[in-house]
């Protein structure tokens, strides 16, 4: 996602980058999560938020992000604390969706795959290829922003808009392998946490243009690219990744 909307980041050179015996308190201040102490804690943290708006954003770094590559991080942001938080996937690995709360005992995953829980997405089919093909994680709850923009126009909409990932793609001279880098870069950290920053405003801004009849499909279209995703023979790459759903293009 381009950063270049977004400002007022607030994590300093002094964030911690690493969670080891992380109180709840200490989450908040922004630091790389990398230990299962420090996932339970979070866990606490976003079960029970509210729905409305939905409290959770969320968005994927990794290196050819899908089930042929590999997860290194995955930020999420908490609109009623106004928090990101990072979760080194790299390093946690399946403890990520499997650290129970200590309070709940619910999940990540469990809440990755509620349907009563909202997440909201720009573009979730390589996220969640990534997630359903490497940890069984099948989302649910999902509400796409990439949809919902095109939901809202007044010009045709035969294909969809993508947000700019320049900053790290091979093709602009970038490598991906520096989600893996650790300590993590002070730049990467600020860019992941930036990338879904942004997510709460954009929401706010199509949702308050969706009728209710566009709503329901974007609800239904989001569905069908999670279920899409988890197919055997999904393909994240291409240009029928542009298209808009069938149908759309009529109304």
């Amino acid at each position: 996602m381009s950063t270049s909307s977004v400002q007022n980041l607030n994590i300093g050179p002094n964030t911690p980058t690493s969670s080891e015996n992380m109180s709840a308190l200490a989450l908040d201040s922004g630091g790389l999560i990398d230990t299962a102490t420090a996932m339970s804690s979070l866990v606490d943290i976003l079960d029970g938020q509210p729905t409305t708006p939905p409290s959770l954003y969320i968005d994927l770094e990794g290196v050819k992000l899908s089930r042929h590559g590999t997860i290194s991080l995955l930020q999420i942001y908490v609109l009623p604390r106004r928090q990101a938080y990072l979760i080194d996937i790299h390093i946690l690995g399946e403890k990520t969706f499997s650290t129970s709360s200590l309070t709940t005992g619910r999940t990540f995953k469990d809440i990755l795959e509620s349907s009563t829980i909202p997440k909201v997405f720009f573009d979730v089919r390589r996220d969640s290829d990534a997630l359903y093909s490497h940890f069984q994680v099948r989302l649910a709850g999902v509400q796409d922003l990439q949809l919902m923009e095109l939901a809202t126009r007044s010009f045709p909409r035969r294909v969809v808009c993508g947000l700019a990932r320049r900053l790290f793609a091979p093709q602009h001279g970038g490598n991906y392998q520096v989600f893996n880098e650790r300590p993590l870069p002070e730049e990467i950290r600020q860019y992941c946490v930036q990338d879904v920053q942004v997510l709460p405003r954009l929401w706010a801004y199509y949702y308050g243009k969706l009728t209710k009849a566009w709503e329901e499909r974007v609800r239904d279209a989001s569905r069908d690219r999670v279920a899409l995703s988890q197919t055997p023979d999904f393909n994240g790459e291409g240009q029928h990744m542009a298209l808009a759903p069938d149908g759309w293009s009529q109304l």
